[in-house]
């Protein structure tokens, strides 16, 4: 047998669940349907400018941009891998800022311009950061390896525009792709496979052509 405080605070959930539950039962059936029917999707319509195509979706509005671009655009280089913005293998390119599309809406988007790893080169017409993580083998597996091209392309942006990170050590001098700069700004990029100073040698040979 219980202690008293614990039979009575039986009691009480067993009071308070089936007035609960005898109160269910006398509204009437068209307010218990209404209820129910909260979770019916709101839609949008959402217009954005996907590897430099204009393309209009009609979506839940809690569809993330990462499912607006795989699930409805099929565009399937970007990958879903935690799902909770901590890995990068979703990094897209959003009006010239990296972002992680499994963390956004894409109704949060309207009239934006999205460059996903299929918007940066072709086989037959690689970009730059593509040929350097083939050349430099920094790719390993390859899930995460689109996320890391669009970040990287990105990093070299933000370099070449003298944004500083946290590891800047001058403010008022230019910033450079330094190692230290790279491997700071792609922290949020993870490679299982470990691949990350091939990484590094492909994003600082695609720095030196580019000053």
């Amino acid at each position: 047998m219980g202690r008293p405080g614990e039979r009575d605070m039986s009691r009480r959930d067993l009071v308070a669940g089936a007035t609960a539950a005898a109160a269910l039962t006398t509204l009437p059936a068209g307010v218990r349907a209404g209820t129910a029917a909260t979770d019916k999707p709101v839609m949008a319509t959402v217009n954005l400018t996907v590897n430099g195509q204009r393309r209009e979706l009609e979506l839940d509005t809690r569809t993330s941009l990462l499912d607006a671009a795989r699930e409805h655009l099929h565009l399937t280089g970007s990958k879903k891998g935690c799902d909770h913005g901590q890995c990068g293998a979703c990094t897209m390119i959003v009006d010239g800022r990296r972002i992680n599309a499994c963390l956004t809406l894409a109704v949060m988007h309207q009239g934006a311009e999205i460059t996903t790893i299929e918007g940066l080169g072709q086989p037959e017409n690689l970009h730059p950061m593509q040929a350097a993580f083939i050349k430099h083998d920094g790719y390993q597996c390859g899930y995460c390896t689109p996320g890391q091209i669009c970040s990287g392309v990105a990093v070299l942006a933000e370099i070449k525009a003298g944004i500083p990170s946290h590891v800047t050590a001058d403010l008022n001098a230019a910033v450079t792709a330094s190692e230290a700069e790279i491997r700071e700004r792609m922290s949020g990029n993870i490679c299982r496979c470990g691949a990350y100073s091939n990484i590094v040698e492909a994003m600082t040979e695609v720095a030196g052509r580019q000053s």
